[in-house]
């Protein structure tokens, strides 16, 4: 960007096909081209309560919440460069990664995993993603 080069405002996304906020954030917001997601756990938007079952059904539902919000900023997983991954135990890592390969069957994005002493609402995995935007008019709420 130029030196006094005007400067576009950040977007709020928000969509009712991921989980609202269960706090005093966004689901995600969109600054030039980039956007940053909120950490998505497990939770059936509908309903916002934790999905049943292992690592991988809760990883699943993860990244079908991602899905929804990078669908709603105008990207995609195709566009995601970096995510974080919290999981509640490592030893849950070989599960996760087998769900989470599938969304980035080709040039995955750089990615960071931790394990953490604990995550809301007692999920096993929360994640993360910043991603490009390619359309300039993505919708700012899906709802």
């Amino acid at each position: 960007m130029e030196l006094g080069a005007p400067q576009r405002a950040a977007r709020i996304i928000a969509t009712s096909d991921a989980p609202a906020a269960i706090g005093p954030y966004a689901q995600a917001k969109v600054a030039g081209d980039f956007l940053f997601t909120a950490g998505q756990i497990p939770l059936d938007p509908t309903t916002m309560s934790l999905v049943d079952g292992d690592i991988s059904a809760q990883t699943e539902q993860v990244m079908q919440n991602l899905a929804a919000v990078l669908r709603a900023a105008g990207s995609s997983f195709g566009q995601v460069l970096k995510t974080t991954c919290f999981l509640a135990d490592l030893n849950d890592f070989p599960a996760f990664n087998e769900v989470y390969g599938r969304f980035f069957p080709h040039d995955p994005p750089a990615r960071s995993t931790v394990q953490v002493a604990r995550l809301p609402l007692g999920s096993l995995i929360e994640v993360e993603c910043v991603a490009l935007v390619t359309t300039t008019s993505a919708p700012v709420s899906s709802e």
